[in-house]
């Protein structure tokens, strides 16, 4: 049968690094043949693969009956298991062999004025119990959804390891989303209880947390209590019988509170993914499944060791901040920084001084980030040793090879592994990705799907397409820490990521396959362009853009054309030191014609000097659609991290 080309993919990437035997040999997948036998016996039965991994470095107080019950779409993972997040987290790095960890640092926090503390695992286990048994003397019980709306501080992840130890089920809301969005969450999820701060830090300015929260809660009654803790200290309303200081509560609290020995599929965090418009989607992730692919993953992908002082840049307000900031690290016994604030703030130089100051040994952050660091210029991390790097990862979107080879270069020094990763909220855990030490890497690869998941690109109609063909992504058989459902709405759970390709979960990416079997990841389907009845990935064509000299950064849209069907607009930063000279957007769509053919030229270049991000460091693109097409915005822009840009980008186009 013919395949129907879904996605037609030009870019190709030729430069391949080998793992480097010194690091392979210390690495905990010590080597390609190691990894091979791994990949091996994962792929002739993910069940036991799984089941193995669970048994080693997951603690469970009853064992399970069953490794995977699966009723398409619904999974059920070590049936009958019983275990606690906290527990692994915590209490098991206080016992026995591990006992030393008592007095290991846990948390290295740093906040943006520049205060600082160090929890380590016995001080962290001291105030979870503490926060635990404060939420139990507010009613709080097994199954409660409890919504927290907190800056990037260690309460944060305080409060989360205090849920799971009790068994209630907690919701974190981005402190950076408005009193709208706030309230749909809190009333979908139907809470009772808010935990946020007074305020939070972003570029020196206070975030009004609580008074976001007191609008939101105008309408819900469902909220019994709100716990405030004080961060900022600035002075805000409380409401006499519903607000309740942190700290007076915590003043004598017990230390003591035994985890609770929950079923392994009893429901663990409710997480809302930020569409644009219509009803938040709630994604449910359960308790062993899930902290059985964080533990795994996290100890293969960033070949985490005692000695590791492990960054990941992102607010624990997302997924990747609940897998890879707090669950999968602590329950490796790994010490996890984190930093309140933003990366340029008092200066471009933050995160370098950062890294150098608690000899970060590995850094977890977005592509986007990254691009914007090239923007400001290699002289900043030129003046940072940098030297404790051992281990870089990117994660957030598709890296393009050009920012995948600066990292390297100017930020590993050409020293340390990459592991490019893709994952989503909704697989819990990293899905795609090379193994330090096991896995050749091309720039802007995730390269083979981690030992145990089942991924293949398809056609329209399902079928794999051929080597190097772009299509659709899908996952092929069930994983244990896939998502459980939508919360409250298990139809809509079947429709979105069930119906378009029957029997296989449909990750809504385009990707393609090389011949050596990586994967290449290129964007959600949503952004691919219809062009003169080609469909094009505004990745590839963003890709093509920072390959040039000149570019730092790009985002590529398409917008309504009468003949073509869609245009390319192309929105262009420079590099520091250049200027938009005339005749720079023909040079511009010259260099993406060479790179990636002729019908990819763009139609449009404009040149800003940023682009429209949240404070995750996304691009909006969705903006972008609107600008392009000369439209009103539309949807809930409260994520946006300056509102001055999408004011410029306007006048400009008037």
């Amino acid at each position: 049968m013919e395949h129907e080309i879904a996605i037609e993919s030009s870019l190709r990437e030729k430069r391949r690094f080998k793992p480097d035997p010194a690091f392979a040999r210390k690495a905990n997948v010590p080597g390609q043949a190691a990894y091979n036998r791994m990949a091996k016996a994962a792929e002739k039965n993910p069940e036991r693969f799984w089941a193995q991994q669970a048994r080693e470095h997951v603690s469970w107080f009853v064992p399970w009956k069953k490794v995977l019950d699966w009723k398409l779409p619904f999974a059920k993972w070590f049936v009958g298991a019983k275990t606690n997040v906290s527990f692994n987290c915590l209490d098991r790095h206080l016992e026995g062999e591990n006992a030393w960890r008592k007095n290991k640092a846990a948390i290295i926090w740093e906040g943006e004025p520049g205060d600082t503390r160090v929890l380590t695992y016995g001080d962290l286990h001291r105030e979870v119990c503490k926060f635990a048994n404060v939420l139990k003397s507010q009613n709080v019980k097994k199954g409660d959804r409890i919504v927290l709306y907190m800056p990037l501080i260690p309460e944060l992840a305080i409060a989360m390891l205090a849920c799971t130890r009790i068994g209630a089920v907690h919701s974190i809301i981005f402190g950076g989303f408005s009193a709208d969005s706030i309230r749909d969450r809190i009333k979908d999820a139907q809470a009772k209880l808010v935990v946020t701060a007074d305020g939070g830090w972003r570029r020196g300015r206070i975030i009004q947390l609580k008074k976001l929260v007191d609008e939101a809660l105008e309408d819900l009654p469902s909220v019994e209590r709100v716990i405030v803790y004080r961060r900022t200290d600035h002075g805000v309303p409380m409401r006499e019988g519903r607000d309740l200081w942190w700290d007076a509560l915590m003043e004598g609290a017990s230390t003591d509170c035994k985890p609770a020995k929950l079923d392994s599929e009893h429901p663990l965090f409710i997480l809302y993914t930020s569409g644009s418009t219509g009803r938040p989607k709630g994604i449910l992730h359960t308790t062993g499944g899930y902290l059985t692919q964080a533990t795994v993953t996290a100890r293969y992908i960033f070949d985490l060791k005692d000695e590791d002082t492990y960054w990941c840049t992102a607010d624990i307000g997302w997924i990747t901040g609940h897998s890879y900031v707090v669950y999968g690290i602590l329950a490796n016994g790994a010490t996890t920084l984190l930093y309140e604030g933003a990366p340029n703030h008092p200066d471009e130089e933050r995160f370098w001084q950062i890294i150098d100051r608690y000899k970060v040994t590995i850094l977890y952050t977005a592509p986007t980030a990254i691009r914007t660091f090239m923007k400001w210029g290699d002289h900043h991390p030129k003046k940072y040793s940098l030297r404790s790097l051992r281990l870089l990862g990117t994660v957030g979107e598709p890296i393009n090879p050009e920012a995948w080879m600066w990292y390297r270069r100017i930020i590993g020094r050409n020293r340390c592994p990459i592991v490019d990763t893709w994952w989503q909220t909704e697989t819990g855990g990293i899905m795609i990705t090379p193994i330090p030490g096991g896995v050749a890497t091309p720039p802007g690869s995730a390269t083979r799907p981690f030992p145990g998941i089942s991924a293949a690109v398809v056609d329209e109609q399902g079928e794999e397409v051929p080597t190097n063909e772009g299509g659709y992504l899908v996952i092929t058989k069930p994983w244990p820490g896939m998502l459980r459902g939508i919360y409250g709405d298990p139809k809509r759970y079947r429709k979105e990521y069930w119906s378009r390709f029957p029997g296989v979960y449909f990750a809504g990416d385009g990707a393609r396959r090389d011949k050596d079997g990586n994967f290449w990841v290129m964007g959600r389907i949503d952004d691919v362009m219809n062009v003169a009845g080609h469909r094009l990935s505004t990745m590839e064509v963003e890709s093509a853009l920072v390959s040039h000299k000149m570019v730092a950064e790009a985002a590529v849209v398409g917008r309504p054309d009468d003949i073509k069907g869609t245009a390319v607009v192309c929105f262009v930063t420079l590099e520091e030191d250049e200027q938009a000279v005339p005749g720079l957007d023909k040079e511009l769509k010259d260099h993406v014609a060479k790179e990636i053919g002729p019908i990819g030229r763009p139609d449009e270049v404009r040149f800003t000097d940023a682009l429209p991000k949240t404070r995750s460091g996304k691009i909006m693109r969705r903006l972008l659609r609107d600008i392009a097409a000369g439209r009103e915005t539309l949807g809930d822009t409260t994520t946006l991290e300056d509102y001055s840009v999408l004011a410029a980008l306007r006048e400009d186009e008037d």
